[in-house]
């Protein structure tokens, strides 16, 4: 069975970047795993230049990072490169729960139809960054491998990067510094900053083996299984026939010894079955915490992704946090770069993050102890859940083999406008929106897909005649302000949309799930944040409501003011 050839990226010499005294660029970025290069990517995408450094001339080793969630693949999408992960990942949305050998528990990830992307797709990292690889150079981001950061100094007006090359060592200075370099994060460690949390103290095993199996597409996770007995362990499919098996092993197991084939492979066997032929592809032994910067703000350097922030591997939550992290932060520093909005916007980058790196490590904390109990007394309750989980509901809503990845949900950030009017539903100021099908132009299309990148106002009528000349011109004086808001048409029926209105996008709500969902009705806005959550919500149109929520999006007027 084939394995993956590893690509090598070209190193270039940095003569551009040595002469003299310290060269300025206005955007930097260290790390060249998935999460830099979606922000590089984002940035490009919103008319920056970008600088990226990474040490490496390769892509990750090894699968690592496997499991990415509906909204990082709508969040793909936006950026350019969801088709073509998806397409090679495996999708799924089932996954099933086993104590010893009999199922316990199962859930569904997208239980609703009218949603683009599935529940979860299965993808080994490397393959997601090569295609993240290609965006960035097709997008134009200065990417520099063989590029090591050997010092980060905080500046007044940015930082100063020192580093070293196969060419020598040069510093360079910029306005504005993303750091994404994991989990060991060097400038993290280099500049003392704080990082708190909790070790757990549990080993487990990653081996990915090759083989042709024909077990659906499904997650399943084993509690005590008689071939591992008293531990648990976890199957995944990926793409290529590679399938990732993790296996507890506890905190006295031997890292080096348990790493060694002649050790993985009986483990493995005793799983499948002597007479299934695999191949080892990768393992590796890791151990895991759940911890954070307290702020991941400080002055010009901005920290994403694991250098943040990390979790345990139960719930998919690496990965899919840091998208979500960049998804919230580039726009705002785009608008902060180019003059539009004040440095303060970028504050509420530390707020919303930190609330969703604190939920998601609560969960995560959750998902381990019932995994690793650790004590008798949680073993059995634990155990007795399981057990449950077998014929009383109730109790299914107690096993927690990995509650898997949501979107954050940012009700608490000082960017929403309360609602004034009665809405119900989940689509709050905060929420990241519900995808939805639609029709453009006569043509079948999917709702985020029309939303991102900038401000847009979703306005919900019977029809295009619905929208007054007044209310038309407003519309075009809202797309004319500083920070443009493009009013967006949603109407339920198809008739009208072929005709449309002048310098208006309409969207047909085809199966009516748009307004469903937003418990939308004729005469209802939503004003949509670049990232695709949601802003504001009325239940009419007006232009000093929606140029206030505006204002208080982009930090421009403190909340009190305007709330009053």
């Amino acid at each position: 069975m084939a394995t993956y050839t590893y690509p090598t990226f070209p190193y270039r010499a940095p003569n551009d970047l040595m002469p003299g005294a310290p060269r300025r660029r206005p955007l930097v970025v260290i790390g060249a795993g998935p999460v830099g290069l979606a922000a590089a990517i984002d940035a490009r995408l919103q008319g920056l230049d970008v600088l990226l450094f990474d040490e490496e001339d390769s892509v990750s080793f090894g699968s690592r990072a496997v499991c990415y969630a509906k909204r990082s693949l709508e969040i793909l999408d936006r950026l350019g490169v969801g088709d073509v992960v998806v397409e090679k990942g495996v999708s799924w949305n089932v996954g099933r729960t086993f104590m010893k050998e009999e199922e316990v528990y199962r859930f569904n990830l997208v239980p609703d139809a009218g949603h683009k992307r599935p529940g979860m797709i299965n993808l080994q990292q490397y393959h997601l960054e090569e295609a993240l690889v290609k965006r960035a150079t097709e997008l134009g981001v200065d990417l520099r491998w063989k590029y090591q950061v050997a010092g980060v100094q905080p500046l007044e007006d940015g930082a100063r990067v020192s580093v070293e090359t196969p060419d020598g060592r040069f510093e360079i200075d910029a306005d504005w510094l993303i750091v994404a370099d994991g989990a060991r994060s060097n400038v993290r460690r280099q500049l003392g900053l704080d990082i708190e949390g909790h070790v757990f103290k549990d080993r487990f095993l990653i081996a990915d083996v090759i083989m042709k199996a024909d077990f659906p597409a499904e997650r399943w996770f084993w509690f005590d299984p008689p071939f591992h007995p008293n531990q648990s362990v976890l199957l995944h499919k990926q793409s290529d026939n590679v399938w990732r098996i993790d296996f507890q092993l506890g905190w006295d197991a031997d890292p080096e010894e348990e790493k060694k084939p002649e050790n993985i492979l009986p483990r493995v066997k005793a799983m499948l079955g002597d007479e299934r032929e695999f191949t080892l592809e990768w393992a590796s032994i890791y151990t895991f915490q759940c911890r954070r910067m307290k702020n991941f703000r400080h002055g010009r350097l901005l920290f994403v992704g694991d250098a943040a922030h990390q979790v345990s591997p139960f719930g998919a939550r690496g990965a899919n946090s840091g998208f979500q992290d960049t998804d919230d932060l580039v726009w705002k520093l785009a608008l902060v770069m180019k003059g539009l909005a004040p440095e303060a916007l970028l504050d509420t980058y530390d707020a919303d993050r930190t609330y969703a790196a604190d939920e998601n490590i609560r969960n995560s904390t959750r998902s381990t102890d019932f995994i690793t109990p650790k004590s008798a007394v949680s073993r059995l309750f634990r155990n007795a859940a399981l057990e449950l989980a077998r014929t009383q509901p109730f109790a299914r809503k107690l096993v927690n083999s990995g509650r898997l990845s949501v979107p954050a949900f940012l009700v608490h950030s000082a960017l929403n406008t309360p609602d004034v009017d009665a809405f119900e539903g989940n689509m709050v100021p905060g929420a990241p929106l519900d995808d939805a099908p639609v029709r453009v132009a006569g043509q079948d299309a999917w709702l985020l897909d029309q939303l991102g990148n900038r401000f847009v106002l979703l306005a919900f009528a019977d029809s295009v005649e619905q929208l007054d000349p007044l209310v038309r011109a407003q519309a075009a004086a809202l797309a004319g302000d500083g920070i443009p808001v493009e009013v967006v048409l949603v109407t339920a029926h198809a008739d009208t949309v072929p005709n449309g209105a002048p310098g208006l996008t309409v969207l047909h709500d085809r199966d009516g799930l748009m307004a469903q969902r937003m418990d939308a009705r004729p005469g209802t806005c939503t004003l949509m944040r670049p990232d695709q959550h949601v802003a504001a919500r009325w239940r009419r149109f007006d232009v000093a409501a929606v140029r206030a929520a505006l204002a208080r999006a982009t930090a421009q007027t403190a909340p009190e003011s305007v709330a009053a």
